[in-house]
């Protein structure tokens, strides 16, 4: 029953619906090395990012009811889309009132809002589809800028990963209020965070390794997606791609 639930409110929002179908990964890194498509049990595919020499990759996000990846590239406050099936360009645009500077990005699919980690502050910057402003949240008891967001689809809660020694997620409201956090039993590189809302597991590049690492609610690891070459791809998202898509 989960598939018409989400084509009904889709429906409501963005005249359009979608069926979820299998969870695909998405790894980005060096600008010129393309995303990489990770699906279990297949061959990896690739799509192309279109960035240049000058286009340093700060973040990644997917958006399964569009088939589109979002990259937030330098200086920071720049978006690219990428429509996926065809391996294309779709737009870009600048987030109004994001400084410039690192940091991960979101989306909400259900109205495909979007959160930045701001670069600067302890808080996230959440904005329309296109970049205009909604809110700045500033994330209780947390002392410095976020080192990855992910969105947790099914609760409406933000998952915020911490830098420090201990690699700690928290949970936040959209008040920016802590309700929990989860610890996470291998470290990883605070730059990036992906969650499956579906499985309840997260995804985030290893500290020791070139790969990323999937951990249940727990923290607990599960397993590793390598990555192809050996080159480090520091920039996760994770998404059920759609099997029917009606927009």
């Amino acid at each position: 029953m989960v598939a018409p639930i989400l084509c009904a409110g889709l429906a409501l929002n963005l005249t359009g619906c979608a069926t979820p179908g299998p969870t695909h990964a998405y790894l980005a890194g060096r600008p010129e090395d393309p995303i990489l498509d990770v699906l279990p049990g297949a061959p990896d595919a690739s799509i192309p990012a279109f960035l240049g020499s000058g286009n340093e990759l700060y973040g990644i996000a997917y958006d399964p009811f569009t088939d589109h990846l979002f990259l937030r590239i330098f200086p920071g406050d720049y978006i690219r889309v990428i429509d996926r099936p065809a391996r294309r360009i779709k737009r870009s645009f600048f987030v109004e009132g994001l400084p410039p500077g690192r940091g991960d990005l979101a989306i909400r699919s259900s109205d495909r809002h979007l959160f930045f980690a701001h670069p600067t502050l302890p808080a996230v910057v959440e904005t329309t589809l296109y970049g205009r402003a909604v809110d700045t949240i500033t994330l209780e008891n947390l002392q410095e800028p976020p080192a990855g967001v992910a969105y947790d689809q099914a609760n409406d809660r933000l998952l915020i990963l911490q830098a420090g020694a201990v690699p700690r997620i928290g949970v936040y409201t959209l008040a920016g209020k802590l309700v929990g956090s989860v610890v996470l039993d291998k470290s990883v590189r605070p730059i990036s965070l992906a969650y499956d809302s579906t499985a309840s597991e997260f995804y985030a590049p290893l500290l020791d390794e070139p790969a990323v690492g999937v951990f249940n609610a727990k923290g607990q690891w599960l397993r590793t997606l390598p990555e192809s070459g050996g080159n480090p791809r520091d920039f996760v998202d994770v998404g059920q791609r759609s099997l029917l898509r009606l927009f």
